[in-house]
């Protein structure tokens, strides 16, 4: 019975090691994800604390990788120090990966605040030109999020920009994508997106620190299934005499 355990921990143990590859590529994406997007929103977000976890979970996908490697290696040799050193760095991950999630809800919990902070000096430091970084990261967001001004179009009204054009209008990037010939003049209120950019930059922003939560959080359940798998195998390992003579045997022949 005890015999049929240590093999089936020993199948699940290789099964998980593959699990941990494909979670490492993906961990990587992720904080890789956030990275891309903190480019596009850096703006709009002036801590740079918010990428702490981000590195942590690109940290993690690399020794989960790692761990994946001397996984398979030692449960197939059914190495005794392979199997240590795999449950010693396993634990090593998990315990970042908690780290992660805290800081994860930590940053999340700071989003609108830094955002709602930010996010008028940038509206009013926009000079329409693609050579200014505010201007650029204006416009990128009202197209991309559907949205125009902090709060609706008219926030438009009260930047200096809007005064010095003269031009009655805000900036094509508030024009919907069905509008054709849309210039963003405001006596045609109805080519303009009608929503607001802070409540949607703050929602992006938590959705992006929730995924890495998530991410975290599942990953470091399936590592502590391994890690159990793996006690199962260096318990038995040391202290069942049958299981001994079973891998001398097996390694004899």
């Amino acid at each position: 019975m005890g015999q049929c355990g240590v093999i089936s921990s020993k199948t699940v143990l290789v099964f998980l090691n593959l699990i941990f590859w494909a979670a490492a590529g993906i961990l990587c994406y992720i904080g890789a994800y956030v990275f891309i997007t903190y480019d596009d929103y850096d703006n709009f977000f002036e801590d740079i604390y918010t990428l702490v976890p981000a590195v942590v979970i690109i940290g993690a996908g690399t020794l989960l990788f790692l761990i994946g490697f001397v996984g398979c290696c030692a449960t197939v040799r059914e190495s005794r120090c392979g199997l240590a050193t795999f449950s010693a760095v396993l634990l090593l991950v998990f315990a970042t990966e908690v780290v992660m999630v805290v800081l994860g809800y930590l940053y999340r919990a700071k989003v609108e605040a830094e955002v709602n902070h930010s996010i008028q000096k940038v509206y009013y430091e926009y000079n329409g030109t693609n050579t200014d970084a505010p201007s650029r990261a204006i416009d990128y967001v009202q197209r991309q999020l559907h949205c125009c001004g902090i709060h609706n179009y008219s926030d438009w009204m009260n930047t200096p920009w809007f005064t010095e054009s003269r031009k009655n209008s805000v900036p094509v990037s508030c024009c919907k994508p069905t509008i054709t010939n849309c210039t963003g003049t405001l006596t045609r209120p109805g080519d303009l997106y009608p929503e607001g950019c802070e409540v949607l930059v703050v929602k992006k922003l938590k959705d992006i620190m929730l995924y890495v939560i998530l991410a975290a959080l599942t990953f470091a359940a399936i590592q502590m299934l391994g890690l159990l798998c793996s006690c199962v195998v260096l318990c038995h390992r040391g202290h069942d005499p049958t299981y001994e003579l079973l891998v001398n045997t097996g390694m004899d022949a």
